[in-house]
């Protein structure tokens, strides 16, 4: 039997890395002598995650010495009244990074919302021009919080991959695509042979037991069961999913989209969820919107 020290050594800690990423920037800003990096963060309706996850990157950007603009629009505002917002905050000299919290309600065209952010404030990295700049390999561009949260807690822990096989189980803009384009990249630490799976994927969990690297992404509870894990993989698990618990004080429990237990036998490394790629999200946020800043010259 495994001990308990040997598990929780398997364990990629998201928060510790997220901490000194960000403990590293607060101690650049501490020393600024103008003014402070700003992030503006748009919310449109009343969705819970969306709040929870906004009111944790305000919190971040307190805690690390950010100037932070929160701005809250009824789920009904008109795409020209967005549209007016997202263009004063592209025109402030003030605001290094501009972020609209995804989903936006269902009369709103995200991809053209998302769009009319300037790319140099673009710290989410969801523009076509970002997106272009990721794929030509161009380091000036800003790379999207999550794919690029993976990325730094694999090199804090020393995961080489190159010629290894990474399996992402997802396809998303988000997260599985621009991942999936970090992943090949001719860099130390990356050149990964990459194989993106979906939901019209055959035989999947036959391509996943032969991941050195699997990435899950799919948004369904524990979908990745702990049996396709090769013996010795490294597993990320980007999956948010609520599930209903009786025993729980809230009635509900928070997992990702790996059955956590089962694959913690076979893996060699295994982040947690929540504590793994959540906290490294929001410090790529704000190294992002750092990045935007030092890039207007005026850190000194």
């Amino acid at each position: 039997m495994t001990s308990y020290s040997a598990m929780h050594n398997k364990i990629l800690d998201g928060q510790r890395v997220a901490d000194a990423v960000l403990s590293s920037i607060k101690k650049e800003i501490e020393s600024l002598r103008q003014r402070k990096p700003c992030l503006a963060v748009v919310l449109v309706g009343d969705d819970p995650a969306s709040a929870i996850y906004v009111k944790r990157k305000t919190k971040a950007c307190l805690e690390t010495g950010f100037e932070s603009i929160q701005k809250i629009f009824p789920a009904t505002v008109s795409e020209e009244e967005l549209t007016e917002y997202l263009l004063s905050l592209n025109a402030s000299s003030n605001v290094d990074g501009i972020l609209v919290q995804l989903p936006l309600p269902a009369h709103l065209n995200q991809r053209k919302i998302t769009s009319l952010i300037s790319p140099d404030k673009d710290v989410d990295g969801f523009h076509p021009v970002n997106l272009g700049k990721l794929v030509t390999e161009d380091s000036s561009g800003y790379v999207p919080c999550t794919p690029l949260g993976v990325k730094e807690l694999l090199e804090a822990s020393s995961v080489d991959l190159a010629g290894k096989h990474a399996v992402i189980v997802g396809r998303s803009t988000i997260v599985g695509k621009p991942l999936s384009l970090l992943l090949l990249q001719k860099q130390k630490g990356m050149n990964a042979t990459v194989t993106c799976v979906h939901s019209y994927t055959h035989d999947l969990p036959l391509i996943v037991k032969q991941a050195d690297l699997v990435v899950a992404a799919i948004g369904r509870a524990e979908f990745i069961r702990g049996e396709w894990i090769k013996e010795g993989a490294v597993v990320i698990d980007v999956g948010i999913n609520r599930v209903e618990d009786a025993s729980a004080k809230k009635g509900y429990r928070i997992v990702g989209d790996v059955e956590f237990e089962g694959a913690l036998q076979r893996a060699s490394l295994i982040t947690k969820v929540p504590g793994g790629v959540g906290p490294m999200t929001i410090a790529m946020l704000l190294k992002n919107t750092y990045k935007s800043y030092k890039s207007k010259g005026i850190h000194v």
